[in-house]
């Protein structure tokens, strides 16, 4: 219980501050700035651990593959940034997600593969998009890539380890935790 307590309070506080600047660029080196970008950002943050949360879930074949999902996604999105197309309404994307990912988490939704698989890429593309598009002048695009990659992939896992951890407890606390994360998702879209 005191376990359960600590973790919606920590959901809690995250949405209630305010999105830390993730999409300013961060004038670090290529790996760093790669790196911190997704860790900055509550948005980002609550996304990627929300997806591997609600991944836990899932028929085994998604649960497997949401991490490859998540990477694919997120490259995808870097690559037609870097390309230089555009993308419209990423931020609106981007929160859109949380809010969805929270939707699902609290309704203990399980998708088909085809289309969780398909709606997880499509978040991640939004995101990828916006770590692409703020890589910063002179970074080194591989460094970068690998930053981003790795701390979105440690996210994402961190998010399915606390999914593991609520799977032994009563599913009310991954309604609410889930409920929280939509609000926040909806508060980020207000903001």
């Amino acid at each position: 219980m005191k376990l359960a307590t600590k973790l919606l309070s920590a959901a809690a506080l995250l949405a209630a501050s305010t999105a830390a600047s993730a999409h300013t660029g961060h004038g670090t080196g290529g790996f760093t700035s790669g790196l911190l970008h997704p860790m900055l950002g509550l948005d980002h943050l609550l996304a990627m651990a929300a997806i591997g949360f609600w991944s836990v879930r899932q028929n085994t074949t998604m649960k497997n593959a949401t991490p490859a999902f998540v990477i694919g996604g997120m490259i995808l999105g870097a690559v037609l940034a870097w390309g230089g197309l555009s993308l419209p309404g990423v931020e609106t994307g981007i929160t859109f997600s949380v809010l969805l990912a929270g939707i699902l988490i609290a309704t203990l939704a399980k998708l088909p593969t085809a289309v969780g698989g398909s709606l997880v890429g499509a978040f991640m593309v939004f995101h990828g998009f916006a770590h692409g598009a703020e890589m910063p002048a002179g970074a080194a695009l591989v460094a970068y890539l690998a930053g981003f990659t790795l701390a979105t992939l440690a996210i994402t896992l961190a998010g399915r380890g606390l999914g593991r951890l609520m799977l032994t407890v009563d599913h009310r606390f991954s309604r609410v935790l889930g409920g929280s994360l939509a609000v926040a998702g909806a508060c980020l879209a207000a903001a």
